[in-house]
C-alpha cells in the first residue's frame, strides 16, 4: 500500500513545520537567516506546526464523528464543535488568522453559522484545512457540499467555497492516481461544470448578500477568480522556472485562490521531489507555510507516506493524531 492518506496529512505537516519560521519574511531574509537556500529541515522534537494543521485535525476528527452519510445538520455539530475546541486550545497560539478566530467566537455563542461566518473573506483559512475531505470516499458531488461547507463556518466568500473546492478535488484526484502533468486540465474542466453549481442543501441562504440576484450568480464569482489563477499557474508551467519564487507568478497565498495555485506550482515544479517541492513552498515571500502545507498535501497525496522522512515521521507535532487519521483513510 502506497498510504496516500497517511503521506498526505505528514506531508501537510511537514510543508507547515518548514514553513513556519519563513511565513511573513522576504526570499532574500529567508536566505539570510536559513543560509543558502532557505531551511532543508524540520527543526525541533517536536517540530511544531501551525494552525494550518491544527484546522486540518479539527476538520478531520469533525467529519469522522459525523454520521457516515455527513447530512448537514450533523456535520455542522461537528465541525462547530472542533473550531471551538480548537479556538480555546492552549496550542492555539500560533499567530491564527484573525478570519477564524472571529468566526469561531461567533460560532460558540451559538447563532446560525450564516451569521457568524465573515462573508467577505476569501482567506487561505478556508481551503488549507480541506484536505481530509478530499481524501474520503465520496462522490464528486458530495465531496463538493462538503468541502465548500467547511469552508463557509468561517469564509462566506465564493471564491473561499470554490478554492476549498478545487484543493480537495485536486486531492481527491491524485489519490485516484492522477498524473501530475494532467491535474491542472482536469481541475480546469472540473471548475468549468461546477461554475453555476450551488449546493443550496449546504450552503442555505449564503447566497443572499447585497448585489446578487441568484445562487448561481453568486458562485460563478467565486470560480471565475479560479479560472483566472488556473489561468496564471498554466503559464508558469508552460515556462518553468525553479529558481523564482513562485509568489511571483500565481501570488501570495494569503488568499483561497493564491495558496491553492501556488501550492500547485510548488508540487508540479517538483511532482517526483517531494521535499525539494516543500523547500521550494517554504522559501517564498508570502504566506509561505500555508504554501508548504498544501504543496505536502498534493505531494503526499501523490507519492504516499514513502515519499517523506522516517525521522521527520518521529518528530512531528500531532503523530499520534495524524496517524490515526491517516490510517482510517488508508
Amino acid at each position: 500500500m502506497m498510504r496516500r492518506a497517511s503521506g498526505c496529512l505528514f506531508g501537510l505537516a511537514f510543508g507547515d513545520a518548514l514553513g513556519a519560521a519563513t511565513e511573513f519574511l522576504t526570499v532574500e531574509e529567508i536566505c539570510r537567516r536559513f543560509p543558502p537556500h532557505g531551511p532543508q529541515e524540520i527543526s525541533g522534537n517536536p517540530a511544531l506546526v501551525t494552525d494550518d494543521t491544527q484546522m486540518t485535525l479539527a476538520v478531520g476528527q469533525a467529519l469522522v464523528k459525523a454520521e457516515t452519510d455527513l447530512n448537514v445538520s450533523d456535520l455542522e455539530v461537528t465541525l462547530r464543535h472542533a473550531f471551538i475546541k480548537w479556538l480555546h486550545s492552549p496550542d492555539n497560539n500560533r499567530a491564527p488568522g484573525l478570519t477564524c478566530l472571529r468566526s469561531c467566537q461567533e460560532l460558540e455563542t451559538g447563532i446560525p453559522w450564516q451569521q457568524a461566518t465573515r462573508k467577505n473573506s476569501k482567506g487561505c483559512g478556508a481551503n488549507m484545512r480541506v484536505a481530509p475531505v478530499g481524501l474520503l470516499k465520496l462522490d464528486a458531488k458530495r465531496r463538493a457540499a462538503v468541502a465548500q461547507f467547511q469552508a463557509a463556518l468561517t469564509h462566506g466568500h465564493p471564491t473561499a467555497l470554490a478554492a476549498s473546492d478545487l484543493t480537495a478535488t485536486a486531492i481527491a484526484l491524485l489519490i485516484q492516481g492522477c498524473k501530475p502533468q494532467d491535474l491542472p486540465t482536469q481541475l480546469y474542466d472540473y471548475a468549468l461544470s461546477q461554475r453555476s453549481v450551488y449546493h443550496a442543501d449546504c450552503l442555505g441562504e449564503l447566497w443572499q448578500q447585497p448585489y446578487t440576484n441568484t445562487p448561481e450568480e453568486f458562485i460563478s464569482r467565486g470560480w471565475d477568480e479560479c479560472f483566472a489563477v488556473l489561468d496564471k499557474l498554466n503559464t508558469a508551467l508552460a515556462n518553468p522556472d525553479r529558481d523564482a519564487d513562485p509568489c511571483l507568478a500565481t501570488g501570495e497565498g494569503w488568499i483561497a485562490e493564491e495558496a491553492l495555485a501556488t501550492g500547485l506550482l510548488c508540487f508540479l515544479l517538483f511532482p517526483e521531489q517531494p521535499l525539494a517541492a516543500l523547500r521550494r513552498a517554504a522559501v517564498t515571500a508570502g504566506d509561505s507555510d500555508s504554501i508548504a502545507c498544501l504543496t505536502g498535501a498534493f505531494a503526499g497525496a501523490y507519492l504516499g507516506m514513502s515519499a517523506w522522512p522516517e525521522d521527520w515521521e518521529i518528530r512531528i507535532e500531532y503523530r499520534e493524531q495524524l496517524a490515526a487519521l491517516g490510517q482510517l483513510w488508508d
